[in-house]
């Protein structure tokens, strides 16, 4: 199975093992995440390390990703209770002062202090992602007067948003300096910044990243968000669509519209761009998708999205393997019955790198001719990249001997990595080390044409600046 669109699988209690983790991905997994809400940024390294020993011994990169915790507002704990149950009607109020495990039925404390600087008279405040509804009231003090619209059952520590967004939090919590501290000095990948509002979020990570050759993922969960999303691809490497909190802000009903328009807006910049939250969420205790899990995987998958991302799913659930496979399983036939036309230069961009002109000419000419692959040779990653920003069914196996960027690839979409222990210098042995790879991994046969692309001074940055056509057992060897 050669699925386009990549997985990322969430690491928690049900997936840390060495043995669960080359279950995984054997699978299909394609990026491990491990969130920092529930996670510890300490046990990191030695998941890290486990990843490695896994992806060694099944000769297969994988990529990892750090999502930081962010400004998320919370409800704070209750007194000696697991939990308490709002009635419809009944009075709530959520109040500044108290503690850990001071809340009851009818008060609970809240993480932010200043919280009820953005509340006023008839706002409507949703806790439990969305499922418990409160009016407010009156705003005394730090102490905001509700009544229960829609009840619910409300554990300590759940979220808490305000319908339409609007809460002025800014910048890195001291938790994510911290933990973002602590996640550059291991050999990471890529970071998640949680609840982005704009681009001095992202530049206040990569100040702290800088020079560290990680990449940056802003996840779009704020309504906030919306009004500044080019700004915030022009400074970031890619968006992750989280429709948890978006959902919660936005209404869950505008949600297909926006997915779309992320989307639309990602491809647009030239950037990655994931969708999150839900994907396969009946797989948590079944075994099977529910049908309407399926219609979204697969039109995700349609859409051109690189990832998708599952959550709880792998986290915490019963047959994360399966989970895993299903999901691969419903984005490789996705891909295979509903392939687009290839668009190239609708923007009317002018390209100016020498690299992205070889792989813009790579996709095309592919596309436009018998040719079954394309193999990319690469030390940054960056022709493979600019290949698959464009929609196309022709698959792009990246090679490389830097670790990281075999890493690294591992997100982009219809891109497959492969690492090298060593590139042929002589351009004629490098393209027979090319082909013998990729008939190793099943992709061509003699007699299919293949684009090998690649640079006078392979082994360096930025240095693609040649393509050639070939056929599979008619190489020369000199």
């Amino acid at each position: 199975m050669r699925k386009r669109t990549k997985i990322i699988a969430t690491l928690g209690p049900s997936t840390t093992s060495s043995k669960m983790l080359t279950e995984l991905i054997a699978a299909g997994t394609d990026v491990f995440r491990l969130n920092l809400s529930h996670a510890k940024i300490e046990d990191a390294k030695e998941i890290i390390n486990k990843l490695k020993s896994s992806s060694l011994k099944l000769k297969r990169p994988v990529a990892t990703l750090i999502d930081l915790q962010g400004q998320k507002i919370r409800v704070r704990g209750f007194a000696k209770k697991d939990f308490v149950n709002l009635k419809n009607n009944q009075k709530f109020v959520l109040d500044g002062s108290l503690k850990d495990e001071e809340g009851d039925d009818f008060s609970v404390g809240v993480t932010h202090k200043h919280f009820y600087k953005n509340i006023k008279t008839k706002d409507e405040i949703l806790l439990s992602d969305g499922l418990i509804k409160l009016k407010v009231n009156e705003v005394k003090s730090n102490k905001i007067h509700t009544t229960v619209i829609r009840g619910g059952k409300l554990l300590p520590f759940q979220g808490l948003n305000k319908k339409g967004g609007g809460l002025s939090l800014k910048g890195l919590t001291k938790k994510d300096i911290a933990d973002l501290k602590k996640a550059i000095k291991l050999d990471i990948d890529y970071i998640a910044v949680s609840f982005v509002r704009d681009k001095n979020d992202l530049i206040a990570v990569k100040k702290i990243t800088d020079k560290k050759n990680i990449g940056l993922i802003a996840k779009i969960e704020r309504n906030e968000a919306l009004a500044n999303i080019d700004s915030i691809l022009d400074h970031s490497d890619g968006i992750l669509v989280a429709r948890g909190d978006l959902g919660v802000e936005l209404g869950i009903e505008v949600l297909p519209a926006i997915q779309d328009e992320l989307i639309g807006k990602a491809m647009d910049h030239d950037k990655l761009v994931i969708v999150a939250t839900q994907m396969m969420e009946s797989m948590k205790t079944n075994r099977v998708p529910t049908r309407a899990e399926v219609f979204d995987v697969s039109n995700a998958a349609c859409s051109g999205v690189d990832a998708i991302m599952l959550s709880a799913e792998t986290a915490v659930g019963k047959y994360p393997a399966e989970v895993v496979q299903e999901a691969s399983r419903i984005c490789d036939i996705a891909e295979k019955t509903n392939i687009k036309e290839i668009k190239i230069g609708d923007k009317g961009e002018i390209f100016n790198k020498i690299d992205q002109i070889i792989a813009m000419a790579a996709v095309y000419g592919a596309d436009r001719s018998n040719v079954k692959a394309i193999a990319a040779l690469t030390e940054t990653g960056s022709t493979p990249l600019w290949m698959s920003r464009i929609q196309s069914s022709i698959p792009i196996y990246a090679m490389t001997v830097n670790e990281k960027t075999s890493r690294r690839i591992c997100l982009y979409r219809g891109v497959y990595s492969i690492r090298l222990d060593k590139i042929e210098h002589d351009h004629a042995r490098a393209n027979i080390q090319v082909i013998k790879l990729m008939q190793k991994q099943g992709a061509v046969k003699k007699g299919d044409l293949v684009i090998i692309t690649k640079g006078d001074l392979m082994g360096t940055s930025g240095g693609t600046n040649a393509l050639k056509i070939v056929e599979v057992g008619k190489l020369l060897k000199v």
